[in-house]
């Protein structure tokens, strides 16, 4: 089989972690099928967010699309007309700071009953909801207002009061919520879309995260929101028959957003059984990082990242530029 299964381990990179006597929590993982069937290792240039990887990894090109817009396209939502996409996650609020709130799984479902409750305040901008992991959600509505700047997660930052009636909804909920809220960022509509490069332009992408759906759907893959970890494996599996397959997995950088190396650990040697498990027969595989997300600061790394096969596409510590890095390894199998 001459299909390509690409699996994003999202965030995978780190910086040293003290409780692990210096090392990053992928060095101390026991990762023996990825290592042992994918042993060629090289690197490229990793990108602050992974809709700014992805878009460049898969077309060449750097996204021109708002996150809220492409997250909007993974939930399969209506962009028409100029309407605006606005990423909402978990926030506390006090006035003054923005700080995004990671460890409010046993709220979210208050928190989205809440915000359920208070979506009556925007029922002139003709609004849209569609909720995914952790309380995270997205708005597209109409929004005749000037687009505020607010502070990007995963850093906190300056608290900004959002216009009209949004705003209104966002105190609303903290008021309610004891501060806890959610709060937008990457605010915006759509803008110039790029096609795959012609090499992988048959692809399934198979993730429970609406930006690496979104950034499949707008450059032309198939998408399938899939929440659970353990049933993307199968469904990829059958997939691979019919095309290239991305496989995506968001909980690796979850769990450095949330600091803690151990559960990171444990969903990488977690993720290297299924791989074994599904894929032992599969020819060509192709491993890659899109950011390091430190488990010590809980925020993005902007760096360079490894990226490992099956195949030998490079030389020996080649670094290969982000924009070419797919079609050279198509090249390699066809």
């Amino acid at each position: 089989m001459s299909n390509v299964l690409f699996v994003l381990l999202d965030g995978m990179e780190d910086d040293p972690h003290p409780d692990l006597g210096g090392r990053k929590p992928y060095e101390v993982a026991r990762m023996p099928f990825i290592r042992s069937r994918a042993p060629y290792l090289n690197h490229t240039t990793g990108r602050g967010y992974t809709q700014m990887f992805l878009n460049e990894f898969w077309t060449g090109h750097p996204p021109d699309v708002a996150r809220a817009a492409i997250e909007a396209y993974g939930l399969e939502m209506d962009m028409s007309h100029g309407r605006t996409a606005f990423r909402l996650s978990p926030a506390f609020i006090d006035g003054r700071t923005v700080k995004w709130a990671y460890d409010v799984d046993d709220r979210a479902e208050d928190l989205e009953e809440c915000v359920t409750e208070n979506m009556y305040l925007l029922q002139d901008r003709n609004p849209q909801i569609k909720f995914f992991v952790h309380g995270r959600s997205v708005i597209t509505m109409e929004y005749p207002y000037e687009i505020p700047e607010t502070p990007q997660a995963p850093v906190d930052g300056p608290y900004v009061p959002i216009p009209g009636e949004l705003g209104e909804l966002i105190v609303h909920v903290a008021g309610e919520m004891d501060g806890l809220t959610v709060y937008p960022w990457g605010i915006g509509k759509v803008g110039q879309r790029f096609l795959a490069h012609d090499c992988i332009r048959h692809m399934t992408a198979i993730s429970d995260s609406p930006t690496a759906l979104g950034i499949a759907s707008i450059i032309g893959h198939k998408i399938q929101m899939v929440p659970r970890l353990e049933d993307r494996f199968p469904i990829a599996r059958e997939a691979l028959k019919r095309g290239h397959v991305f496989l995506h997995m968001d909980e690796v950088d979850e769990y450095s957003h949330q600091k803690d190396p151990h559960k990171k650990i444990a969903v990488l040697e977690h993720i290297d059984s299924l791989m074994e498990e599904y894929f032992s027969d599969v020819e060509n595989m192709v491993f890659f990082v899109d950011h390091g997300t430190s488990c010590v600061t809980g925020t993005h790394i902007l760096m360079d990242v490894p990226f490992r096969t099956s195949f030998k596409a490079f030389e020996e510590g080649e670094k290969v530029e982000l924009a070419s890095l797919v079609p050279k390894l198509m090249e390699k199998i066809h």
